[in-house]
């Protein structure tokens, strides 16, 4: 392990390309209505990316002990955990884990929970297209996340579509009903990524394979609380943005969910935000600290835009999809981004040509079929629907699953 005390306060990556932060933030600025910059919350988000989920890293020592040692647990152990409450022991490190996952916060309301699943599962392909263009690869302008996802193989080359396949059935999951029960699929993933994650944090740590002083740590309480976010407000935003009207009872219902799985995962109590605004404050900070473009973004980018292609039925369709992405990258990032990124950023290429008819379609099911109990259940099967056909195009006839570390 890297000592605490050899470190600065901040990583290298800490501010580390200030204009270029300030300029993209200024739109999530007038969103959260950020009337001056916050520069103890700057210097919280700078020194918490030395900071780690030390539950899930006791996890992850005692997984990381060597065969034939008592106190290891196994790979088996832990998912017969997941799986069946009977099965956590007593005592020892597996038991320690799951007492802190199981042990469900006071403030969890399981009916806010399922409100918002449902919120979600009515956007659709509109909520897809948000969480993978403006939240997914809106993230690769920026060096660290992005350039571990390369050094893990997660979203580059043959693995591209796959691993957003498995993404996107964990969201999926998360909002299913019933999803994050103690017994429900969200809730085992869920916890699942919280301990790979912690193997991937040790793993990258101790092997020197990771630039501490300059990035933080592989998996840090920065990174993850604004991953987060991607998926909660900014998700939200995005879908305003399509056009999809939210009321203010999904927006809060929506923030719940997301401010669970948030606790599930590990992130810091104190940086699960109960509304929008709260939620792009934070936001918007994490941005103004942000280091510049590496080349893992362009690379993480231009795989799962062009893996568009691969999971077509025929040539133009593929490139349908393809231009699709490519305009709604237009539309939430602009030029500059996709010039960032490598992505073509000529009018033919990138123009955001399907945004008006999302934006009129989007309009008339969430202002007028989603007013009726009818009507939004029948968006719920739809968008169940819409997903079960996307994750079959992802994972390609190949086995569906969060794909485990080995034992």
């Amino acid at each position: 392990m890297v000592a605490r005390e050899q470190l600065d306060p901040h990583p290298g990556r800490f501010r580390a390309a200030p204009e270029r932060s300030r300029r993209i933030a200024r739109p999530l600025c007038l969103v959260a209505r950020v009337r001056s910059t916050d520069e103890e919350l700057l210097d919280r988000i700078g020194r918490r990316m030395f900071a780690r989920d030390e539950v899930g890293a006791d996890l992850a020592a005692a997984m990381s002990r060597p065969r034939g040692d008592g106190d290891r647990v196994t790979m088996v152990a832990f998912h017969r955990a997941l799986a069946d409450p009977a099965a956590v022991p007593a005592s020892g490190p597996l038991a320690d884990f799951f007492a802190v996952v199981e042990d469900t916060p006071d403030w969890v309301d399981p009916v806010l929970l399922e409100r918002g699943g449902r919120a979600l599962r009515r956007m659709g392909r509109t909520l897809d297209d948000v969480l993978l263009t403006l939240s997914l690869i809106g993230g690769y302008r920026f060096g660290g996340p992005a350039d571990l996802l390369v050094a893990t193989g997660g979203l580059t080359g043959g693995t591209a579509m796959r691993r957003l396949g498995e993404t996107t059935e964990w969201a999926r999951a998360v909002i299913a009903p019933g999803g994050l029960r103690r017994d429900g699929e969200g809730w085992r993933l869920t916890v699942h990524v919280r301990a790979m994650h912690a193997l991937v944090d040790r793993r990258f740590e101790t092997n020197g394979r990771w630039d501490v002083g300059h990035w933080g740590l592989p998996v840090n309480q920065a990174d993850q609380a604004a991953t987060l976010g991607l998926f909660s407000s900014t998700g939200l935003l995005g879908a305003r943005a399509l056009g999809w009207l939210v009321t203010p009872a999904e927006s809060h219902a929506v923030m719940h969910l997301w401010r669970y799985t948030g606790w599930l995962m590990g992130v810091d109590e104190d940086w699960l935000f109960t509304t929008e605004r709260e939620q792009n404050h934070f936001l918007h900070h994490v941005l103004l600290v942000q280091d510049d473009v590496t080349p893992a973004g362009p690379a993480l980018a231009g795989a799962l835009v062009d893996g568009q292609r691969a999971m077509a039925s025929s040539p133009w369709r593929g490139e349908l999809r393809r231009r699709h992405v490519l305009g709604l990258l237009r539309w939430f990032l602009g030029r500059e981004a996709l010039r960032d990124l490598g992505l073509p950023d000529g009018p033919l290429r990138s123009l955001p040509w399907t945004v008006p008819p999302t934006v009129l379609r989007n309009l008339v099911l969430s202002g007028l079929v989603a007013r009726t109990r009818r009507g939004r259940r029948a968006l719920e099967r739809a968008g169940d629907a819409w997903t079960r056909d996307e994750l079959g195009r992802r994972f390609a006839g190949a086995r569906s699953g969060v794909a485990a570390l080995p034992d």
